[in-house]
């Protein structure tokens, strides 16, 4: 089975991208933004993972399979995430 070959230039871009979004999120972390400040700093980890599982775990280019596996990693940490927060949010 052939490999599709990444360029070092997509690499460049994916690594300038994560460095952005790194001072951005130090950035974030210096403004006082309220209940917001949550959001944001989840918004750009979501970002940033999901720029290293697509190109530095290659599963931008993988099989279905692979795919799969991985919606269904998604899939669950959304159950758990789901079911967590729906217990804190009842407690008083």
């Amino acid at each position: 089975m052939a490999e599709k070959v990444i360029t070092e230039t997509t690499y460049g871009i994916v690594l300038g991208g994560l460095l952005i979004l790194t001072v951005t999120t130090y950035l974030a972390a210096r403004i006082d933004l309220g209940k917001l400040n949550l959001i944001i700093a989840l918004a750009i980890a979501t970002a940033k993972a999901s720029l290293v599982v697509l190109y530095f775990m290659h599963a931008r280019y993988s099989s279905r399979l692979t795919r799969i596996v991985l919606g269904s990693g998604l899939a669950w940490l959304a159950i758990l995430l789901t079911l967590t927060l729906s217990d804190y949010i009842t407690r008083t």
